[in-house]
């Protein structure tokens, strides 16, 4: 017969077991090699996205490669006839290689003038201007190639718009040819500036802005204008305004219909105002200039920015993060016992 009631158990069997010393060093190791393997993978992942970059990175300058051989090879073929030679002039005018440069321009330049089938050259203006050192330059190296190949004439054509810098870089040419609906002019110079003190005082923040010579701080945002400063800036925007006028006046010399100073005040007309007032010479475009000159081909001498560039730096430079952050992971490994 069963003992009843139950006896009770003995309370040691319901206790858990502690593990031994040498069951927790188990322990630990089988966490730390998890952690490692992980640190592993996120390490192979990390080189597998910056191959996989690498690779894309690759196809992209083979096919951009592929696309500037053939278009080289389509304007060596078109410059082996006569034709007109045209070199772009479109969009912001400057130093860096997105923009309308002089380096490249006067390249293009060279070759469409080197070019004994390039029969007359063609300025294709679509600007509101920029830098006036690289137009300037741009400027004065039509001025020169004038000057050495004195059978080529230079027409520059402006678009929507030709005004400040490429306005400028146009009054090289023989003749300006404008839309009557074209913008044109805007002879002057820029410097924006903005006072911001006041704001600065609502907000309470300070200006500690520390200078070794008392012009440094020129035009401060934050401080409000020196008259004597103010008026040497004015100084020079005024001089580097008359090499502006004096380019324009040189270029288009008894072209000038008018001696109105408001020509060179930064005014801005249309096409058909600006050849009323001899700024340009007269309306037309570009398929009316080949009809006249009777040469249906041209040839575009224009030095391009390729537009994989951009997504290329981009690239380079997620790849080079990768690669960095992989880098700093190894040594950081390497470093602390602890990782390892």
């Amino acid at each position: 017969m069963s003992d009843w009631p139950p006896k009770p158990q003995d309370e040691t069997r319901l206790q858990p077991v502690q593990p031994t010393g040498q069951e927790w060093k188990l322990l630990e190791k089988t966490l730390l090699a998890s952690v490692e393997e992980q640190r592993r993978a996120r390490r192979w992942s990390i080189f597998f996205k910056c191959l996989t970059f690498a690779y894309i990175l690759f196809v992209l300058v083979a096919l951009g490669k592929g696309c500037s051989t053939a278009s080289q090879s389509d304007a060596v073929a078109g410059g082996t006839s006569p034709h007109l030679a045209v070199v772009d002039i479109v969009g912001t005018i400057g130093a860096d290689k997105q923009s309308v440069n002089s380096e490249n321009t006067i390249k293009a330049l060279n070759k469409a003038f080197g070019n004994s089938q390039a029969k007359a050259l063609i300025l294709n203006i679509n600007s509101p201007g920029g830098s006036p050192v690289q137009s300037d330059e741009i400027w004065q190296e039509i001025r020169y190639l004038k000057q050495k190949h004195t059978e080529k004439k230079v027409y520059a054509v402006i678009g929507d718009t030709g005004a400040s810098g490429a306005y400028y870089i146009a009054s090289a040419a023989d003749q300006i040819i404008v839309n009557p609906s074209s913008l044109v002019g805007s002879i002057g110079v820029i410097m924006p500036n903005y006072g911001i003190n006041g704001l600065m005082q609502k907000l309470g923040v300070q200006d500690r802005t520390l200078t070794a010579g008392e012009n440094k701080a020129l035009l401060s945002m934050t401080q409000p204008i020196d008259p004597a400063q103010q008026a040497h800036v004015q100084g020079v925007l005024d001089n580097v305004h008359s090499h502006f006028i004096q380019a324009v006046k040189e270029g288009r010399g008894t072209k000038l219909k008018s001696n109105d100073p408001a020509i060179f005040s930064g005014l801005f007309w249309s096409g058909e105002q600006a050849v009323s007032l001899g700024i340009a010479d007269r309306t037309g475009n570009l398929y009316t200039l080949k009809r006249e000159l009777k040469l249906d081909k041209t040839v575009n001498y224009t030095i391009e920015h390729h537009p994989l560039d951009s997504i290329l730096g981009r690239m380079g430079s997620e790849i080079g993060q990768g690669v960095a952050s992989s880098i700093q992971q190894q040594l950081q490994t390497q470093q602390d016992p602890k990782l390892q």
